[in-house]
C-alpha cells in the first residue's frame, strides 16, 4: 500500500482552518478539485459517523465516495476513511485521510495524510486531487 502527503500553509487562525475542514458549510465550498462541483453529500466531519459525497465534473460524470469520520480532536485534526464507488454503487477500496492542524508564524498549516491507497496511480490522482482541492480551500479562506 501506498499513502500521499499534502501541506499548504494559510494566513489565518488555526481555529479558522480547522472549522473550514470539518463544518459542513465551509466543507461543501472547496471539497474536490478545480472544476468540479459537489453534488449530494452528507460532508460533516464535526461529528463522528458516515459521510459520502457526490462530485460532478464539467462534463456531467459523477464521482461518489464515503466512509466514515473515525476521530475528531478540535481544533488539531479529524481523520476519516474513504472508499470510491464503481458504477454500481459498490464501495471498493477502502483508505484513511487524517487532516491535522498546526499552528505557524504566519497562520496555520493544513497537513493532509491520505494512506492504505492501492498504488502509485492512485497517490497521483489523489495527491492531484487535494492539491487542487487545497486550491479552492485557499480562495474560501483567503
Amino acid at each position: 500500500m501506498s499513502d500521499a502527503r499534502l501541506e499548504r500553509e494559510f494566513s489565518v487562525s488555526p481555529e479558522r482552518l480547522y472549522a473550514a475542514i470539518t463544518n459542513p458549510a465551509d466543507l461543501s465550498r472547496w471539497w474536490g478539485p478545480e472544476g468540479m462541483t459537489l453534488g449530494d453529500h452528507t460532508l460533516d466531519f464535526t461529528r463522528l459517523g458516515p459521510w459520502h459525497s457526490v462530485k460532478i465534473s464539467d462534463a456531467g460524470r459523477q464521482m461518489k465516495m464515503s466512509g466514515q469520520v473515525t476521530s475528531i480532536d478540535p481544533p488539531h485534526s479529524v481523520g476519516f476513511t474513504w472508499a470510491w464507488h464503481d458504477e454500481n454503487d459498490q464501495r471498493g477500496h477502502e483508505s484513511h485521510v487524517t487532516f491535522t492542524v498546526e499552528a505557524t508564524a504566519r497562520g496555520a498549516k493544513l497537513i493532509i495524510d491520505h494512506k492504505n491507497l492501492q498504488d502509485e496511480e492512485a497517490v497521483r490522482g489523489h495527491s492531484w486531487g487535494w492539491n487542487s482541492s487545497a486550491n479552492r480551500l485557499r480562495t474560501l479562506l483567503e
